[in-house]
């Protein structure tokens, strides 16, 4: 059976177990999705279910996309996502809301993490930069040598140093979920997920169970 969402990041909270032990919680606002198109292996060469989600005015999508939505009669959606999937048992048009996951199941959650521009090689790789004495002024978070002078006289493609940082798509594997509030379409999940408040993430059933 097909599992999956979309939604955004809130923020971080805690909760507190029977015990009395805090457990840091992610909050996302997960849904409601809708279903905008089932792919088949005998129409399009593979299985896999289309969601939509995040409701906004019809002005703010092309024509295309307004009409790949009339299909179904769905409102206007502003993010659609892919979720491969063998077996979806699933129709289009459906909505799906948070109560698809229970307390206590893993899933993967996919984000796009912090952009934080050019960085240094100390910041991006933790490099541990020069001595603090001996007389160095100016050499506190300099990368050092990366290579060696004869052999091969340059530096090899691909090493590590300053350059372009976060931005990138990460996937947080086997979050467990610990809260599950379908008033509010609210979904916690332990620990951290990748990307700022207010990011788009993707909820998947965990691979690495």
């Amino acid at each position: 059976m097909f599992k999956g969402l979309i939604g955004k990041k809130i923020g971080m909270t805690q909760i507190f177990s029977e015990g009395g032990t805090a457990i840091p919680v992610t909050l996302i606002e997960a849904g409601p999705c809708y279903i905008t198109q089932v792919r088949k292996p005998e129409q399009d060469g593979y299985s896999a279910v289309q969601l939509g989600f995040d409701e906004v005015k019809p002005k703010r999508l092309t024509s295309g996309e307004l009409g790949h939505l009339k299909r179904n009669n769905l409102p206007p959606l502003r993010f659609l996502r892919e979720f491969r999937s063998k077996d979806p048992e699933v129709k289009e048009g459906d909505a799906i809301k948070v109560d698809l996951f229970a307390v206590g199941e893993r899933v993967d959650v996919v984000g796009t993490s912090k952009g934080r521009g050019f960085q240094g090689p100390v910041k991006r790789y933790h490099f541990k930069g020069g001595p603090k004495t001996h007389g160095q002024s100016d050499r506190n978070r300099a990368p050092g040598s990366r290579s060696s002078g004869t052999t091969p006289g340059r530096v090899y493609k691909g090493s590590r140093g300053a350059g372009h940082m976060g931005d990138d798509r990460v996937t947080a594997q086997n979050l467990t979920i610990e809260i599950v509030d379908v008033e509010r379409n609210l979904l916690g999940v332990r620990g951290s997920v990748p990307g700022p408040r207010g990011g788009l993430v993707v909820i998947k059933e965990a691979r690495k169970q």
